[in-house]
């Protein structure tokens, strides 16, 4: 790993919140991601399963963990399940974990090879009247593929079909939700590592740079400040590229008079910052650019002022929804009379306001935790409005990171330049 050791404390809570809410006489069972293949006998890189690494901080292959509280002996109640290191595997890809080695990462004290673990695991499953699997539950989950997680469920209820089941992505879904504060302290260096590249940025964008070349830049700033790299595919979106939200081509060239929308963040030990700036390809605003700009901005500060304890996703953006229309009457991108016919189903500030307005943030970009509950302290959000307009060419979004505490909340990008005049000032003395 590219990033310091973190500290085991912080997968040693994460293991006691998440067996405080296993039911009695429970085995929680957490497996590895796949390895995907690409082409012939490549391989994409290796991404950990995020409830197992949130649990013991492991990022190898094949490796397993086994919760089982209740346990009549002490030394199987954590149980962490690596393959054992083979010395011509190793001699293509690279060293293995040893025990001492993984009992340092997760604070683990009982580790099992994977060769291992079918007699042991049999022995412990007729001790447990429930068994509790993992899933991917995330309502933005995409993928119809069959994942390893799915495959080991429908293995293991074939060979113990009387026992009760339990979900543990129910339990994941509202203990990931709230960071404990070493979980934000990984969070704040990721963060940290985002906003010097940010302010390296501010020097190099000028009119003829490639947005591939910013993106270049980004990867660059992370690797050298030890982020594993990007925590999602780096939007570099010039122009008319910014109404596109998802925009990742980045191949387009930035242009005198034009905006350049730049969403993008570093990952380290695991956790994702999740930045978005939009500054002028020239270092300074036109009167219209600012205008619009500063309205993102105000959508933004009153986001900041409402995502409070005890508020739900849908009033919060209702909330903003209205206010996005009150300043979208004051620069002309709505009429009264637009408000005043408009449908309740499809609002009209959706037409240059059409994603939400925050969400979950930890170790997935887009992480774990409810969006029907109010939102309670502890957990982290991003604040991201945006305004696209189409008959302009022209998008703008700013988005910082923020952890809710039970006064409010807590901006963790405070430090990142956010107003015209910083980003103007930066640009014109970086360029000196």
């Amino acid at each position: 790993m590219k990033y310091h050791p973190l500290n085991p404390e912080l997968f040693k809570q994460n293991r006691e919140r998440f067996v405080k809410e296993l039911p009695a006489q429970t085995i929680a069972i957490f497996g590895s991601n796949d390895a995907f293949p690409s082409n012939g006998d490549a391989l994409h890189a290796f991404k950990q399963n995020s409830d197992l690494f949130w649990l013991c901080g492991i990022e190898q292959e094949d490796t397993m963990l086994i919760l089982f509280p209740d346990n009549p002996d002490p030394k199987y109640r954590e149980v962490l399940v690596l393959v054992r290191p083979n010395e011509l595997k190793e001699k293509w890809d690279g060293r293995q974990l040893r025990v001492k080695e993984a009992q340092a990462i997760s604070g683990i004290s009982t580790v099992v090879w994977l060769d291992s673990i079918d007699a042991l695991l049999q022995t412990w499953i007729h001790l447990a009247d429930t068994i509790c699997l993992d899933s991917n539950e995330n309502d933005r989950k995409a993928s119809l593929i069959r994942s390893r997680e799915y495959r080991f469920i429908d293995e293991i209820q074939q060979r113990y079909p009387l026992h009760q089941y339990c979900r543990a992505a129910k339990i994941m879904r509202e203990v990931r939700a709230i960071k404990t504060s070493y979980e934000v302290e990984v969070l704040e260096k990721a963060i940290h590592i985002t906003e010097q590249t940010f302010r390296r940025l501010l020097g190099f964008i000028r009119p003829g740079v490639m947005e591939y070349e910013i993106e270049a830049e980004i990867y660059h700033s992370f690797l050298n400040q030890r982020a594993t790299g990007p925590a999602y595919h780096s939007i570099i979106a010039s122009g008319d590229n910014a109404r596109t939200l998802h925009y990742n081509s980045n191949n387009n060239i930035c242009k005198e008079g034009e905006l350049v929308l730049m969403d993008f963040g570093a990952e380290y030990g695991g956790y994702c910052a999740d930045l978005s700036r939009t500054v002028p390809v020239n270092g300074k605003f036109t009167r219209r650019q600012r205008q619009v700009y500063n309205a993102c901005l105000h959508l933004h500060n009153y986001a900041k002022s409402i995502l409070k304890p005890g508020i739900s996703i849908l009033k919060y953006t209702d909330k903003v929804g209205e206010e996005a229309t009150q300043q979208f009457l004051k620069i002309g991108l709505l009429k009264k009379t637009e408000v005043k016919n408009e449908d309740p189903e499809n609002r009209a500030y959706r037409k240059y306001l059409y994603h939400g307005i925050s969400h979950h943030l930890g170790l997935d970009v887009h992480d774990l935790g409810t969006r029907t509950a109010p939102i309670t302290a502890g957990m982290v959000f991003t604040i991201e409005p945006g305004i696209y307009i189409k008959e302009e060419g022209m998008g703008v979004r700013i988005e910082n990171n923020f952890w809710i505490t039970a006064n409010g909340n807590q901006d963790l990008m405070k430090n990142i330049p956010i107003t015209v005049e910083e980003i103007e000032s930066l640009m014109k003395r970086n360029k000196k």
